[in-house]
């Protein structure tokens, strides 16, 4: 059996489509919660050998656990009031959860999994310029697990109100001063039902001196402020810092650029997302969501307004001479208006050649009192005014052409040509657009180290929201991008696993995806139609056909070649075996008519040879073998004829395919030396 060549593109196509899937499996059920390595902390030796020691100690002990516990989950919970519930039995995939503790010097960290806010303090106070009834800081806050996709003895802050403002802030572990040491502020959020209109962001308090957290409100001093916020379809990731004048000492917020990547799916999705800010005593930033970079830059270069001042500013006492002139172009004032240029010809006229419609009712009006009308009985003419019918097409227009008045229709006036305007020319006085001398910035300083911000010794946040049940979760403030990360993976990571073990399938993700977007359907029919097409045309065995006909300039073709020849073959043996029927038969009808012809002939013969003596039959003898010799050089003559025209009327019928102008020719060629042949041979 043959098969096409596409073999070689169906494999091709369905290896890749076979790593692909392979590739799409392995990034589904990956979930990269992997070790740390303790490099780069800058600690010391010491440092790091506890280190080490504690984290064998706690894989010594998790292996205990799993080994010991396999069908159930115990969390040791340090005496908070959730761990008598033990491990939620409606969670589809549990893994054994400790609560985190940070590897490494740390400012703050906070995992709430002792169900209380004994550090943290709710703020008394009001909101200023605000309504009464919604001025106070009266929204709740609890200490609960995750609704969805639970890690059994993990526990967060969650915001229980909606339409209030909430406040709630702690102390530090001890300030953070900006000197030398970056900056890094790691946190968890799940917005749990959705977003409306609210915020999630935290806010870096300044150590003032004068820091009451239970007077804490929107004009309490802050020093950074960071976190996700979103009203209507604006979707932002805040990253605000208060920089302080060298000069007048005033303080003005700098806005970071927005997020190079979309960030709807992080508030709809309802999934616990990490957010990590990291500065720089270079004056660099970055901004990561769930441990990917989505936004970077300068301190210096990419926030608004800028920290440092321009050196010149606009002169707000110059002004614009009385004669700048700043027309690049001018009428031209040598140009005319043309004598036959008519202002007041209209733009529109009657057409001169419209002819009324024959039929057209002159005396009768487009619309006549409704006959059929009657006044209300409630109406009153002397508030009311007088009552009239109300007004309904003429009857007797809808049989006609037209009714009332008629006018011819208006077409365009050739002859309007509208204001007459001189052409615009280049104004020789042009001297450019005018504008203000610059003059030195009285403000202008130059800060070069905006890193050395306002130190900072509480966070807290300061919310309001449209939405309930909003999830923080997992505080951490440090000086070390590592040791957030190790951070994330004892406690974000865990939630990351089992959100990903509780996730539909992909076809089912799929389908709701579909189910938003109608237009999906296109792209996954395109998706798995063009494949399918593709493996057809390629991988479907095509039939072999002996029949193909190669042209004269082709180059040969070895088994069809060989299978032409075969069947030369066959055709010139079937030929002979015929050729011998027919001669055969021949021969038997000649013999019988002149069987009498050839006795009369013999016995003449016979009286002939009576007097030739011997000799006679000798002549006879010889003769006879002269004609059997004739017979078989007549007979091979024939086989050679029969071969010939064959290989002829072949090579006839490919050249006929493609060149039917040289076939007619061919064909006269080949037709009359056939009939020299039989000719001949006759």
């Amino acid at each position: 059996m043959k098969w096409g060549r596409g073999w070689r593109w169906c494999v091709l196509l369905l290896s890749s489509l076979a790593v692909a899937a392979l590739a799409a499996q392995e990034e589904q059920s990956e979930v990269d919660i992997s070790d740390l390595d303790t490099a780069g902390l800058g600690l010391d030796e010491e440092e790091i050998k506890a280190m080490m020691e504690m984290e064998e100690e706690e894989e010594e002990e998790e292996e205990a656990m799993v080994e010991e516990e396999e069908d159930s989950v115990e969390t040791e919970s340090n005496g908070r009031e959730a761990g008598k519930d033990g491990a939620d039995a409606n969670v589809s995939f549990q893994v054994t959860y400790k609560t985190p503790v940070p590897t490494g010097e740390v400012y703050f960290a906070e995992t709430f999994d002792d169900g209380l806010l004994d550090r943290w303090q709710l703020s008394k106070t009001v909101k200023e310029d605000a309504d009464d009834d919604i001025a106070k800081y009266d929204g709740k806050w609890a200490v609960e697990q995750l609704k969805e996709n639970k890690v059994p003895g993990d526990m967060g802050l969650v915001l229980k109100s909606r339409a209030k403002h909430h406040a709630v802030a702690a102390q530090l572990d001890k300030s953070f001063t900006f000197q030398d040491e970056p900056l890094v502020v790691q946190y968890e959020v799940n917005f749990q039902d959705g977003i409306d209109c609210g915020g999630a962001y935290i806010k870096l308090l300044s150590d003032t001196g004068s820091l009451h957290l239970e007077q804490f409100q929107d004009r309490t001093p802050y020093t950074i402020m960071f976190g996700p916020d979103k009203c209507g379809e604006d979707y932002k990731l805040h990253f605000i810092f208060r920089h302080q004048n060298p000069l007048n000492k005033d303080l003005e917020e700098k806005h970071a650029k927005r997020a190079d990547v979309d960030l709807k799916k992080f508030y709809t999705d309802k999934k616990t997302h990490l957010y990590t800010l990291v500065l720089n005593p270079d004056n660099s930033y970055e901004m990561f969501i769930d441990q990917s970079s989505v936004s970077r830059g300068s301190l210096l270069h990419d926030v608004v307004p800028p920290v440092n001042p321009a050196k010149e500013i606009d002169d707000p006492n110059d002004s614009k001479p009385d004669d700048w002139d700043e027309r690049a172009k001018i009428p031209d004032p040598e140009a005319t208006k043309p004598d036959d240029w008519d202002e007041e010809a209209p733009a529109k006229i009657e057409d001169p050649d419209a002819v009324k419609p024959e039929g057209w009712l002159d005396d009768e009006p487009e619309f006549v009192p409704d006959p059929s009308a009657e006044k209300p009985d409630d109406w009153d003419e002397e508030m009311d005014g007088e009552w009239e019918a109300p007004q309904i097409p003429n009857p007797a227009c809808e049989t006609a052409p037209g009714c009332g008045e008629w006018k011819p229709p208006m077409i365009n006036n050739l002859q309007y040509k509208g204001k007459w305007k001189a052409p615009l020319v280049d104004n020789p006085n042009y001297q450019g657009v005018w504008s203000p001398r610059k003059i030195d910035n009285p403000d202008y300083f130059e800060d070069l180290q905006p890193f050395r911000m306002t130190p900072v010794n509480a966070l807290g946040l300061e919310l309001w929201s449209m939405t309930s049940n909003i999830y923080f979760d997992n505080f951490i403030i440090t000086s070390h991008k590592e040791v957030a990360d190790r951070w994330a993976s004892d406690s974000w990571g865990l939630k990351k696993l089992v959100a990903s073990a509780n996730e539909p399938g992909v076809f089912s993700q799929l389908m709701l995806a579909a189910e938003e977007r109608p237009w999906l359907w296109v792209i996954y029919i395109l998706t798995v139609g063009l494949p399918i097409g593709l493996a057809v045309l390629f991988c479907w065995p095509k039939k072999s056909d002996d029949g193909y006909v190669y042209k004269k300039v082709d180059h040969p073709q070895a088994d069809v070649e060989e299978e032409e020849e075969e069947e030369e073959e066959e055709e010139e043996e079937e030929e002979e075996g015929a050729a011998v029927e027919e001669e055969e038969k021949a021969a038997e009808a000649s013999a019988s008519e002149c069987a009498p012809a050839a006795e009369a002939t013999e016995k003449a013969k016979e009286e002939d040879g009576a007097e030739a003596g011997g000799d006679s039959l000798e002549g006879d003898d010889e003769e006879e073998e002269e004609d059997e010799e004739e017979e078989e050089e007549e007979d091979e003559e024939e086989e050679d004829e029969e071969e010939e025209e064959g290989e002829e009327e072949k090579a006839h019928e490919r050249i006929s395919q493609d060149e039917p102008k040289e076939a007619g020719d061919g064909d006269g060629d080949t037709k009359q030396a056939v009939r020299k042949r039989r000719v001949r041979k006759e």
